[in-house]
């Protein structure tokens, strides 16, 4: 196994593909080195002519052929690579079941920072968990009943259903998926590099899924 010394940028993450082309993992630069160099993971390198596979011998050249950015370069004592953005394994082709942790700051990342009722954005400060059920008449804490609001709509719907309060929902909550959650955290290279993948549409019009 090649000995790599960190990037230049520690926090570069990759894209992991199953064997189907499916998101199923995002790991650092030197998990995605020891993938690649053990041979259980080619890099799908993405240009204006479409993707192209490289094994770990292939992405060597293509290095050596083409020298990345030094903010692009992961470094061993006798080679500089370009680092990969996607990977693809080459004998998995399962999704695994993700579970994402109902909390805070996901349901905000969910609803994109959103008010659920007059639709406008906020910080994470000016942003409220609100139960569409309230749990006086038996509204449960989770995924299906709990949307983020603005303090103004939140306070104004107080303890009533929407509609007792003369309001609407947007859409109504669900439990999102991982690439969704994944989607709305990403960093604008990594949103353009992995949108493909991903399903990600231009900032702001995330795709929502049920």
């Amino acid at each position: 196994m090649v000995a790599f010394a960190l990037p230049p940028r520690p926090d570069h993450r990759v894209l992991v593909l199953n064997r189907l082309w499916q998101p199923v993992n995002i790991v650092g630069t030197l998990r995605a080195m020891s993938l690649l160099f053990r041979g259980r993971a080619s890099v799908v390198h993405s240009d204006e002519t479409g993707h192209r596979i490289f094994a770990a011998a292939e992405w060597v050249s293509y290095s050596l052929a083409t020298p990345p950015p030094a903010a692009e370069a992961v470094r061993s004592p006798c080679i500089v690579l370009r680092m990969p953005r996607v990977l693809l394994l080459g004998a998995y082709d399962r999704v695994p079941r993700r579970e994402i942790r109902f909390s805070r700051r996901n349901v905000y990342l969910r609803d994109a920072h959103t008010c659920q009722y007059c639709g406008r954005v906020f910080r994470e400060e000016e942003l409220n968990l609100d139960h569409v059920v309230p749990r006086d008449v038996g509204g449960k804490t989770n995924w299906e009943n709990i949307v983020t609001a603005c303090v103004r709509c939140n306070s104004r719907k107080a303890n009533r259903l929407p509609e007792q309060a003369g309001m609407s929902l947007r859409r109504p909550p669900v439990k999102p998926k991982w690439r969704l959650v994944v989607a709305s955290s990403l960093a604008p290279e990594e949103q353009a590099a992995w949108k493909e993948f991903l399903e990600v549409a231009p900032a702001g019009q995330l795709p929502w899924r049920n």
